[in-house]
């Protein structure tokens, strides 16, 4: 990662959690409640998509101040899909990011209150940010309930389930991981650009860059689970595997998962290009997601 990229992760990591902790500080819930939000909340993470969602909006708008609560609120859906993700009924982890689940943490019910929760919150925020107009908080709710719901990242979801312990060919894997990984970070990239001004070609074109930025996303995270430390990734390595999960190492091997991989950074790259967006730290950016190592 270059110098640049990594001033300006740290930067809006740090802008990102000093805003959201100011929205918590004024929640008055239960605190059991407020606890188990906060702990998967505040757990660390890369903020990718939060992140991705200022980038995108500088590549055509200014003050990042306009896109806060809708970047906030889109970490929160992501924080919910991860707590009920490692549930007992979905993939049954104990650990994320290096710490104990939060139902492990707290217990299922509470862990799926907090899930159920943030969901409803972060609608909450965009629907009272007084920097949006009627239309803009129409326009980031919907395409927020849609890349998340059942259209978007839960129909990904059920149909990664109903892959499991069977060979799915790539063209089913990736729509799985289109809809399951890839409609947050449509979400994130789409409505950063639309806050920032895009024209209707240039969003068409950032749409699909980010459909190739969620399986460029996927295909790692399935490459980390094969080769990845736990010191570094902070979940246990071989769940997949363990879970007779449909991953790319297990379909195509792990040579092949990286030369797919390769494809799809190189048609990412094309759309940036073709999005007057190339000279962006998107570029950036789509380095480190595809050589992370965690």
């Amino acid at each position: 990662m270059n110098d640049n990229l990594k001033r300006y992760l740290d930067k809006y990591r740090k802008e990102l959690e000093q805003s959201y902790n100011h929205y918590f500080s004024q929640l008055d819930i239960p605190s059991n409640l407020k606890q188990s939000m906060l702990y998967s909340l505040e757990a660390g993470g890369k903020r990718l998509r939060p992140i991705l969602m200022f980038v995108s909006y500088e590549v055509y708008g200014t003050s990042i101040e306009k896109v806060m609560s809708s970047a906030i609120a889109l970490e929160m859906v992501h924080t919910y899909s991860l707590i009920h993700d490692d549930l007992p009924a979905i993939d049954d982890d104990d650990y994320r990011r290096g710490k104990p689940t939060n139902h492990k943490q707290f217990n299922e019910a509470t862990a799926i209150l907090a899930g159920n929760a943030l969901l409803t919150y972060s609608i909450e925020l965009i629907s009272t940010d007084p920097l949006l107009s009627s239309d803009e908080k129409i326009q980031i709710i919907q395409l927020l309930t849609e890349t998340s719901g059942p259209k978007g990242m839960l129909a990904g979801q059920i149909l990664d389930k109903g892959a499991e312990k069977q060979a799915v060919p790539l063209e089913e894997m990736e729509r799985i991981h289109a809809l399951k990984t890839g409609e947050l970070i449509r979400m994130a990239i789409y409505a950063g650009a639309y806050l920032g001004g895009a024209s209707e070609k240039q969003l068409n074109h950032l749409t699909e860059y980010a459909y190739y930025l969620g399986l460029i996303c996927q295909v790692q995270d399935d490459i980390l689970d094969v080769t990845g430390d736990f010191s570094k990734i902070g979940k246990s390595v071989g769940s997949d595997e363990q879970n007779e999960k449909s991953t790319y190492p297990r379909l195509l091997g792990l040579d092949g998962a990286i030369k797919q991989k390769e494809f799809y950074v190189d048609k990412a790259f094309n759309s940036l290009r073709l999005a007057n967006a190339e000279d962006s730290l998107l570029t950036g950016l789509t380095k480190y997601i595809s050589e992370r190592d965690h």
